[in-house]
């Protein structure tokens, strides 16, 4: 079975802190650079150490937001993992993926106490979607470059435009080797290509001239994920000074599970 990453080593720290050594294959590769992992799959092996990371029963991660300090190299990284607001009904936990000599990525999660409050439940967000294996196979986004889109498939309608529509997501390739790649990170692994579903460059520009990464990605959940399809419904908006959002309500087979947003750095692509 293919996979995002190798784990060398999981250790434990006196502190309690967790360091993990990883080394990404070219499944992980971004589009922006060949020479750099992508948010995507980034965000998912976060996520695994998170989860990993002192679980309690009675607790789990309703946010998880992810700050991008430059770009991630396609290279050995560790990521250190600590709590940093310990506690029995809301603790904050952090990880930093550092490679190079330098920190890549941090993200934060939020651990909250469970309980039932079904009798109260109710959403406001659109219920579950078509199912994507009664949708078009969408084969555009693999004009992008990088082995991460090469290694998704991806399901749309007609009613997708630039700027805004639903897209779904799955991937066969595991998280990690050898682990069992649980729902909550496999989903999440797939949330950053909410900013490449509906890019607005599509709107009468060239998508071969402008540039609009994202320097964060922020996803909160009022229930756990499950599944394997990721449905992304998306709307990305530019501003008139260089700066945009790309905000998604995500969706599993069962219906919404929560939202993420990213905010976006724009500009033309530098000539060579």
């Amino acid at each position: 079975m293919a996979n995002y990453y190798d784990c060398i080593t999981r250790d434990l720290q006196d502190d309690g802190a967790c360091i993990a050594h990883y080394k990404p294959t070219m499944h992980a590769q971004g589009a922006w650079n060949d020479h750099e992992q992508h948010m995507a799959p980034a965000t998912g092996v976060m996520t695994n150490e998170l989860v990993r990371f002192a679980p309690q029963e009675n607790m789990r991660i309703a946010r998880i937001s992810l700050d991008i300090l430059g770009l991630i190299p396609l290279d050995d990284f560790t990521i250190t993992t600590r709590s940093i607001r310990p506690g029995r009904t809301i603790e904050l936990i952090e990880a930093v993926m550092s490679s190079g000599g330098r920190d890549c990525i941090v993200a934060r999660a939020w651990r909250l106490m469970t309980q039932d409050t079904s009798v109260i439940a109710g959403l406001e967000d659109q219920p579950a979607l078509h199912h994507p294996e009664n949708l078009e196979t969408w084969e555009a986004m693999k004009g992008w470059p990088g082995g991460f889109i090469q290694s998704v498939r991806l399901a749309t309608d007609e009613t997708r435009r630039a700027g805004k529509g639903t897209v779904w997501i799955t991937t066969d390739v595991d998280m990690v080797a050898g682990e069992p790649t649980n729902d909550m990170v496999h989903l999440l692994g797939l949330v950053d290509t909410a900013n490449g579903v509906v890019p607005r460059p599509g709107l009468g520009l060239d998508v071969a001239e402008w540039m609009f990464p994202n320097t964060d990605l922020q996803i909160h959940m009022h229930r756990m994920p499950k599944g394997r399809w990721l449905g992304i419904e998306a709307v990305q908006q530019y501003g008139n000074d260089g700066i945009g959002l790309t905000s998604a309500v995500l969706h599993d087979l069962d219906g919404p599970f929560g939202r993420s947003e990213q905010i976006l750095t724009i500009r033309p692509i530098p000539r060579k």
